[in-house]
Order: C-alpha cells, then structure tokens, then sequence
C-alpha cells in the first residue's frame, strides 16, 4: 500500500500520541470492501480510492453497511465524506451488540433490512449519530446532528450540523471524527465539535462499550467516503 505524506504524518501524531492503529481502509480495490454486510437494498462502488453508496431499491428502501470487525471501546475512528446527490440522510452507528451482550448477528435476534426503527427499538444496543439530515423539509430548513443512544430512541446529544448543500460542496470531502472514550463521546466535522455526550447519569440503560460500526443512508443520498480510520486510545 502506498501512503502519501499526509497519511504518513498523520500516523506519526497518532504513534506519539500513544494511540493504536486498528483498522485502515483506503478503499484501493474492490476487495476492501468484499466482508462488509449489508442490510437493505445497496449499491456500493469502489473507485479511486474511494466507496460511493446508494440506495438499490425503493425511494423508502434504506440500508445499513457494517464493517466486519468488533471494535474495542475507547477508540478514535474517523473518515472522510461527500454528499454528491440530496436530499437523504448519512448516519453513523458504533458500539452495537445485542442487548444480551452478543453479537448483533446471533441466531435468533430479529431480521433487520435497514428500517430505521429495527435498529432504534429492538433487540439491538448501539450509539448513532446522524450529521447529514436532509431527508425532511423540516431537516433542511435547520440543519442539526444528532446523537441517539438505543434501545429506545433516547436523544442524548445533539449540535449544528455545518455541511454545506450538496451544491456548495463543490468536490470537497470532509473530515468526520468520532471519539468513544467509556462514558464520553464526542463528534466533530473538520475539527469542529458538534457534539459531545457524557453517559454518567442518563437513565437509557447500560454504557454503550465494545462493538461494532457502520454507515447508513436515507434515500436519495448518494455518498462518498474515504479513509476511514479506527485507533485504539
């Protein structure tokens, strides 16, 4: 793999600061992404270094696409993103397990074919973060990001979202950052904090630890990401 400059400072900074490359995705062929799965109807395409996603199926058809790792609580993961088409929504979830504790694909947990309220009000524990909400009028006319801790549809954090119009974007991509330190999380776009959530005293049930991550959208988005990234703190 050939890194580039940035990349190559970037993982300097991190080794100083003592934290711990788990996971890498440049997205340099194909095979990056051939052990994600899916639920809902997608298209996903590699090029370029970068993953492209879209809705495959009806306008109300969405989809989640989880990486195939479990991931450590305490960790730093980011990414960088692009709307190309809207309106729609980008969201993403991390530290799920099954509310048993398992894995969110054990025999005998529901079905979930990317339906938002299957992975909000089930058998399913999990933080989401939604950042680029335009799905809605009410969404475009105000533009926030929100942070929700589940089983129940518990709002526990939320900020302005500063991602421009998908016509303002103009070919930039922007950095996504998402810290999940034990009870503390924190969420900043460009080194912007939008968001930060400290789980002491909430009463949405158990600390939301280890597990697993993944991007969803609401249809019509289509999306670009780039370079995601998880460091172990």
């Amino acid at each position: 793999m050939r890194w580039s400059i940035l990349s190559v400072l970037s993982v300097m900074a991190s080794a100083v600061a003592g934290e711990k490359l788990l996971y890498r995705n440049t997205f340099n062929s194909s095979a990056s992404i051939s052990s994600w799965i899916a639920e809902g109807p997608l298209n996903a395409t590699v090029s370029n270094n970068t993953l492209e996603l879209r809705g495959a199926g009806k306008l109300d058809d969405y989809f989640v696409y989880w990486l195939p790792e479990v991931f450590p609580d305490r960790i730093r993961i980011s990414w960088e993103f692009q709307p190309i088409q809207e309106p729609g929504l980008a969201m993403f979830f991390f530290g799920a397990t099954s509310v048993a504790g398992g894995s969110i694909f054990d025999k005998g947990l529901k079905p979930r074919n990317g339906a938002y309220p299957q992975y909000h009000s089930s058998d399913i524990r999990l933080l989401h973060a939604s950042y680029f909400r335009r799905r809605w009028p009410e969404e475009r006319v105000f533009h926030l990001a929100n942070l929700r801790k589940s089983p129940g549809f518990n709002l526990v954090a939320q900020g302005a979202d500063p991602l421009p119009a998908v016509e303002d974007v103009k070919g930039a991509y922007y950095k996504v950052e998402v810290i999940k330190d034990k009870r503390n999380v924190s969420f900043k776009v460009n080194g912007l904090l939008l968001f930060s959530f400290d789980d002491t005293n909430t009463n949405t049930g158990p600390v939301v630890r280890d597990g697993r991550i993944a991007f969803r959208q609401m249809q019509p988005l289509i999306a670009r990401y780039r370079n995601v990234e998880v460091w172990k703190l």
